[in-house]
């Protein structure tokens, strides 16, 4: 008892553990017998004196790789999870642009349909073969009428030897076809752009075309009569024959009461005009008579 660092029995039982805790401590005891053997029946297995030579691992390195692969890991969950909300996200707005490009198709439609109507009418579109704008059509068709009756008072102007086409094809310089002459020389057969015509030609044409117009606007129904008509210069271009059959179409106006009026200074003119209007120059200015 002694031994054991008691003084007396008394203070030997008074040392003595709760049998609950002797149980206890009888159940671990066992258990650690229990371990022991196994690990002496281990120890004893062929090969267990080459483990015990293996090197132990590094506890504390492979604690801390466990730590940084945990917080990559945890680093790989979050980012994930942004991308995942982001492909969601986008996934909505994927479905939000389909309904609304299915709800604009048939806007769409309307919208291309009249693209290529107003392309066509505009001349733009490859189907618009003559690249025609719709009111250059529509004046083409007037101006016809205007070439028609032109021509009428061309031939008497030119002894018959100028006619004037229209063609829908572009002219030199122009964008556009559908309102563009060539003259026909019949003399030669040839027929060119009305640039090539000379000054005198080109007054000629010029005047054709204006009382060509004023006859179809004259013709229309309800169209207003032009009575009154000025010509302003070009007749000093012309040569004395085609200066002969100008008159003679101007004077044929006035005998179907027409009012013809003239801005020239061809000298030879005075013989062929009854009525003039005279301005005389001065150191005073310039007065204007009558003369008849």
């Amino acid at each position: 008892m002694q031994d054991a660092g008691f003084g007396s029995v008394d203070e030997a039982v008074a040392g003595a553990a709760p049998a609950a805790e002797v149980e206890a401590l009888a159940r671990r005891l066992a258990e650690h017998d229990r371990r022991l053997a196994a690990v002496a029946a281990v120890l004893e297995e062929p090969g267990a004196e080459e483990l015990a030579r293996v090197p132990l691992p590094d506890v504390t390195g492979l604690a801390a790789d466990r730590s940084r692969a945990l917080a990559a890991l945890g680093d790989a969950r979050a980012t994930a999870s942004l991308w995942t909300s982001r492909h969601d996200r986008l996934e909505g707005l994927r479905q939000r642009l389909d309904a609304a490009l299915a709800e604009w198709a048939p806007v769409l439609e309307s919208q291309a349909l009249v693209t290529r109507l107003s392309s066509f009418a505009e001349g733009k579109s490859a189907d618009n073969r003559l690249q025609m704008r719709l009111s250059a059509y529509v004046l083409a068709y007037r101006l016809s009428q205007v070439v028609a009756a032109a021509n009428e008072r061309l031939a008497r102007m030119s002894d018959r030897r100028y006619s004037l086409e229209h063609t829908a094809q572009k002219g030199a310089g122009e964008t556009r076809g559908g309102l563009s002459l060539l003259v026909r020389d019949d003399w030669s057969g040839d027929t060119r752009d009305p640039a090539t015509l000379s000054g005198g030609e080109t007054f000629v044409v010029s005047l054709a075309l204006a009382l060509g117009l004023a006859d179809v606007i004259t013709q229309e129904a309800g169209g207003a009569d032009l009575d009154t008509l000025f010509v302003d210069e070009g007749f000093g271009s012309l040569d004395a024959d085609t200066l002969d059959d100008v008159m003679d179409t101007l004077d044929g106006l006035r005998d179907g009461g027409r009012v013809v009026g003239v801005v020239s200074h061809v000298s030879e003119m005075r013989d062929r005009i009854p009525t003039q209007l005279v301005v005389t120059k001065s150191r005073q200015g310039s007065t204007v008579s009558v003369s008849r």
